[in-house]
């Protein structure tokens, strides 16, 4: 159980084989033999090093840039990159240097946009749950309401990249557990920090959601993300454990610490309309992990491509795109961060199949592909440098604003 909170390889050198990548019958990703397509590996910090290559993938020459990152080097750590609030964006690199990281990437998939509800704030929050620092931040959106490709058969939007406090890195799923009590009534907790919420539930808002509207919460539907917003809607804010104000419709605007905005979509909203001014008021949430024992320390959404050294089965081998992705080597003890180059030569990219046989090139037994595209960004310090640099080339001509990232840090 993580961040319970109540309000009142293989293979260190396996780059120096893998050159070019050619076409390989049913994996789309080969070893062909052009050593210049290697360029020298460059040490970033103690426990990170960084490099570059081309990948001749089904559409075309793509360039992967890597971070190799050693978990069991005990001066080495990672954690989540964000801007200090769910509802909100910032650079990679940005982020990276107001937290002190040597090196990251970019993260989760997100609310980028809301076209088909005008005059509906896009919160900028990420798809997935989300911990950092050991502090459960959010929860997962339904499957239906989720930005980016579809999932690869079996998945969720409760999948995520973990790294414990054991310092291992692993695929889970985090699911919440949380209850809104009264002294006559006990409600079960559909969300947390999430900028949409199952139909006919209650979500909490905390101080770690920022300022953004939580109107979003309540529109599109568990299977249709651009259904109407509810028209049944309620609002209770409580403070030190005591409803202290109630509205008709989501607020906006920062929630101070110790105060707990709830919010009701149908048959939610109806409950909420029982709660008065003043009444006692206990909110207790959870993320519950499905496989491990050992809490997080760093947790972060998107979808496994990889596991065990096999790829996912259904994964799309027909669309291909800059990426950015997550292999995890050595039981966990190694992490390769990769993000496709977005220039004008390499953006054909790679598709989702493609990602995971690469990642099981690099001697990844398991693997997670991130958000990509324009959000697809690499970073790390140069040699003597007090600030990290973009080492690919975003799609987008310059960096984009995202939600989170993993930061690595190296003292």
């Amino acid at each position: 159980m993580t961040g319970r909170h109540k309000r009142r390889g293989a293979g260190r050198a396996v780059l120096a084989f893998l050159t070019v990548f050619g076409a390989l019958a049913g994996a789309g990703v080969a070893e062909a033999a052009e050593a210049d397509a290697v360029h020298k590996r460059v040490r970033v910090a103690p426990g990170v090093t960084y490099e570059h290559f081309d990948i001749q993938a089904a559409k075309g020459v793509t360039h992967a840039h890597v971070l190799k990152v050693d978990l069991g080097n005990p001066r080495v750590q990672v954690d989540l990159l964000y801007p200090g609030a769910v509802a909100s964006r910032a650079l990679v690199s940005r982020m990276a240097d107001a937290q002190g990281a040597v090196a990251g990437v970019n993260g989760d998939f997100f609310n980028i946009s809301e076209t088909q509800h005008p005059g509906v704030e896009a919160t900028g929050a990420s798809v997935g749950p989300a911990i950092a620092a050991g502090r459960a931040l959010k929860a997962a959106v339904p499957k239906g309401q989720r930005f980016g490709p579809a999932l690869p058969p079996g998945t969720t939007t409760k999948d995520v990249l973990g790294v414990g406090t054991d310092r291992r890195a692993r695929l889970d799923r985090l699911a919440l557990d949380g209850s809104v009590r009264t002294s006559s009534a006990r409600l079960p907790l559909g969300g947390l920090n999430q900028y949409a919420l199952p139909v006919g539930s209650v979500g909490a808002f905390t101080s770690a959601w920022g300022s953004a509207s939580r109107v979003r919460a309540t529109c599109g539907t568990d299977t249709d993300r651009a259904a109407p917003c509810s028209k049944d809607t309620h609002e209770v804010t409580v403070r030190d454990g005591k409803v202290v104000s109630t509205a008709d419709s989501p607020g906006s605007g920062p929630i101070t610490e110790g105060t707990t905005v709830l919010v009701g979509r149908e048959e939610g909203a109806q409950q909420l309309r029982k709660f008065s001014t003043g009444e006692a008021v206990e909110v207790e949430h959870a993320l519950v992990a499905a496989t491990s024992g050992v809490p997080y320390r760093l947790a972060l959404g998107g979808y496994p491509v990889l596991s065990g050294g096999r790829p996912l089965p259904g994964l799309d081998d027909t669309a291909s795109a800059v990426r950015t992705a997550v292999g995890l080597a050595d039981d966990g003890q190694r992490m390769l961060l990769l993000a496709l180059d977005g220039g004008a030569a390499y953006r054909s990219g790679l598709t989702i199949a493609e990602v995971a046989d690469t990642m099981r090139r690099l001697g990844s037994q398991d693997a997670f592909s991130l958000d990509g595209g324009g959000s697809s960004t690499l970073v790390a310090r140069k040699s003597g440098a007090s600030a990290v640099s973009v080492r690919n080339h975003p799609s987008g001509g310059a960096e984009r604003a995202v939600p989170n990232g993993i930061g690595v840090f190296s003292s």
